[in-house]
């Protein structure tokens, strides 16, 4: 009988209609899309240069800040368009 009274009175549940994050997800998207993920990659391109200037060579010194570019430039539409496709 709980059964069934569970059964007739539950409601659809719907995943995505919550919008809770979404002033802080726009906030935060935006700034390391904009100006945020330029001031972060130029950190990166700093760490990198003062690496090759102490005289140790590494491809790592190179890649990473490329990398960290890539990834702030690219990162966040894709991660974005793949949550919202598997949901």
């Amino acid at each position: 009988m709980a059964a069934l009274m569970v059964a007739l009175f539950a409601m659809p549940a719907l995943a995505g209609t919550d919008t809770t994050f979404d002033t802080a997800f726009t906030k935060f998207s935006g700034f390391l899309e904009g100006s945020g993920g330029k001031i972060i990659t130029l950190i990166s391109l700093v760490g990198g240069l003062i690496g090759l200037a102490s005289g140790r060579f590494s491809m790592a010194q190179i890649a990473i800040p490329v990398g960290v570019g890539i990834g702030v430039g690219t990162g966040i539409p894709i991660v974005t368009s793949t949550i919202t496709a598997i949901i």
